[in-house]
């Protein structure tokens, strides 16, 4: 059969009366539902909404524990890299200190070994100072609890000595702001 005979045969069958039928339960209003029956489906209504916002929840604290184990990871990973720049730059000096202790045990001379160790600590401090290592100063300042922390109280030899370091103990650092150690100092009174 052709499309033709198909379409000519579909029409023959159908039949006015079926038409109507179509027509009328199209055009019949819905009966109204019962009241129990409108509850049931505010129920479904509200069980599907739970059920999303359960799946969102879900999602979303899935997504915040990964962010945080990313960023934790991150964080350790930013430490190790940090540690190991600054192990990386005393590698040199580690070096030097060998050198100059297989020289000693040669038998050079005790002010040339004096010297090298001074050259040695000299270098070690450049190291630290390059990655942001800072010494406290302590020389005839005003004590001050953010940076000294006060180790004795000696009687100032003068008035304007009150209340100023007269003798630093134990040096103190910062990195960058922060202090890492304070310095031990002894103040006048």
């Amino acid at each position: 059969m052709t499309d033709e005979e198909l379409t000519t045969a579909a029409e023959e069958t159908a039949t006015p009366e079926n038409n109507d039928n179509v027509e009328n339960a199209e055009q019949q209003p819905e009966e109204p539902l019962t009241e129990e029956e409108q509850l049931k489906l505010q129920l479904a209504e509200a069980e599907a909404k739970i059920a999303e916002l359960q799946d969102r929840y879900l999602r979303q604290a899935a997504e915040f524990d990964n962010y945080r184990k990313r960023t934790m990871k991150e964080k350790a990973e930013l430490i190790k890299s940090a540690a190991e720049k600054v192990l990386v730059a005393e590698l040199p000096i580690v070096d030097d200190m060998d050198r100059a202790l297989d020289n000693m045990e040669k038998g050079m001379d005790a002010d040339a070994c004096i010297e090298g160790f001074k050259l040695i600590a000299q270098k070690f401090k450049n190291t630290l100072t390059q990655q942001g290592l800072e010494k406290i100063d302590t020389d005839g300042q005003d004590f001050d609890t953010d940076y000294h922390e006060a180790i004795a109280l000696i009687p100032a030899p003068t008035e304007e000595l009150k209340g100023k370091i007269l003798d630093c103990v134990q040096a103190g650092y910062k990195l960058g702001d922060k202090v890492i150690r304070h310095a031990k100092v002894a103040v006048g009174q």
